[in-house]
């Protein structure tokens, strides 16, 4: 199995408003995020790519347009947007264009990430 990722960074804020009022994510506050997008395929294309890099560029123009400085409770119309559901917001976008989409990682800070990975199906 071959494997490529790609990163992409953006800023935005959110607000985990179910949280107790003394949890620091119950507050308005905002992250430098980075996402990164890992790809699979068993072969390689006839230019020996699992996919090329310049074929993501649809995915930069999204999270530009939609993420980065944005408000994400606003932008996904709920509450509850977490590094995790981020992860499988990203992994569905993604999924629906490129089939070899196997994994969306995000990460809030330097130490922590969150990763959506759907279960292989059994043979």
């Amino acid at each position: 199995m071959f494997t490529i990722t790609k990163e992409f960074h953006f800023s935005a804020s959110h607000q985990l408003c179910d949280l107790p009022e003394d949890h620091p994510c119950a507050r308005l506050h905002g992250h430098n995020y980075i996402a990164e997008i890992e790809l699979q395929a068993e072969t390689l294309d006839e230019n020996g790519f699992v996919l090329d890099y310049r074929a993501l560029k649809p995915l930069k123009s999204w999270i530009d347009d939609h993420l980065d400085h944005r408000h994400l409770n606003e932008v996904f119309g709920h509450d509850h947007v977490t590094s995790e559901v981020l992860a499988k917001e990203i992994f569905d976008w993604a999924r629906a264009r490129w089939d070899q989409v196997s994994a969306v990682r995000i990460s809030e800070t330097p130490k922590t990430w969150a990763e959506y990975r759907p279960r292989r199906s059994a043979a």
